[in-house]
């Protein structure tokens, strides 16, 4: 017993991927929950309508953590409107002459819900009894988690499922040979990348398919844009995990290794798929977002689902999706150099 237990420890000692599974990968996540997840110095913006506004109030306002801005009467008689223009702005607080208290906000989200908190602090302090109503430009109050978070849902399970099956996949045709017994006939290595990915894409492109529509016909998600354009991204987003595993399994000679590399490359993938508003990550780390694919897909289809875009406010985010997967393509061939050089 004493020899197989030391055994095992030197085995494991020896692959240097289990130890950084084993003593690496929980730091490494602990340490992006503690940046993403960690307080945040964001300050909410709240315009209001100082002619409209009784003057303790304003004054109760800027003594909270709040950025107050000045709205015009203009633009304050469309108030929706101006947070569409003016994305910087979080939160449209009015008093009717009736006394009411209204509260527009752009969406459901942790800046909205940081702006609410604020006003609600200024409120309490001169009307307690003050009733809030409350409403968005996008979304709504009563949505469930489900409802609100539904786009980034259909993106993970587009990227990681196809990602983990294509790398483990393409593993399991090199550690069985297949791949150097044809790299040994004159096919081109681009012509090889070329093969996997079609191959695994047309099963990445009949799973997208099927999670969309029985996401919206069967679980009744909802979308204000064409479904079309979600299913578009939805396929551009799992071609790219097509290519983001044919990469891993580079780095891998069997399944347990891609396995392994999971913590450093799918964790950040999750982070950085809209869970988290981007904008209240400390130390700009949001920005790192443009390094993950998921992001732009993500990014896609929240455009199309939640705010009713079309090709024309997602274009960007598509063609991000392609050069992606083309990056991933030219890397996967030259990785091929290991195999045959040419």
């Amino acid at each position: 017993m004493i020899h197989l237990a030391k055994r095992v420890i030197l085995q494991t000692l020896n692959d240097k991927r289990s130890v950084m599974m084993i003593f690496i990968a929980p730091l490494f996540a602990l340490t992006l929950i503690y940046f993403l997840l960690g307080d945040s110095d964001y300050t909410a913006t709240v315009g209001i309508n100082k002619n409209a506004m009784p003057a303790p109030l304003v004054t109760e306002l800027k003594a909270q953590d709040l950025k107050v801005i000045y709205v015009s009467n203009d633009d304050f008689q469309h108030p929706k409107q101006y947070l569409k223009d003016h994305l910087d702005v979080d939160a449209i607080f009015t008093i009717s002459e009736n006394a009411s208290v209204n509260i527009i906000m752009y969406e459901p989200s942790k800046k909205s819900a940081k702006a609410l908190s604020e006003i609600q602090k200024a409120l309490s302090s001169l009307n307690p009894s003050a009733k809030i109503n409350m409403s968005y430009v996008y979304g709504a109050q009563d949505n469930s988690t489900f409802e609100s978070l539904g786009y980034v849902f259909l993106g993970l399970f587009a990227f990681l499922l196809v990602f983990i099956i294509s790398g483990m996949a393409l593993v399991r045709e090199r550690s069985g040979g297949t791949l150097e017994r044809l790299m040994m006939t004159p096919i081109k290595r681009g012509e090889v990348i070329l093969g996997y990915t079609l191959g695994y894409g047309v099963f990445a492109i009949i799973q997208a398919i099927l999670i969309v529509f029985y996401s919206f016909y069967v679980l009744n998600l909802h979308s204000i844009g064409n479904i079309g354009w979600i299913v578009v991204a939805m396929v551009l987003l799992a071609i790219t995990a097509v290519s983001f595993g044919a990469m891993i399994s580079v780095f891998s000679t069997s399944e347990l290794q891609v396995v392994q590399l999971i913590p450093f490359t799918i964790i950040p993938q999750v982070f950085f798929s809209g869970l988290i508003p981007l904008d209240l990550i400390p130390y700009h780390l949001g920005n790192l977002c443009y390094l993950m694919p998921v992001f732009y897909g993500v990014e896609a289809i929240k455009r199309v689902m939640v705010y009713g875009g079309g090709f024309l406010q997602i274009w960007g985010y598509l063609f991000g999706l392609i050069g992606y997967t083309f990056i991933l393509y030219i890397l996967n061939t030259l990785a091929l150099k290991k195999f045959r050089k040419l």
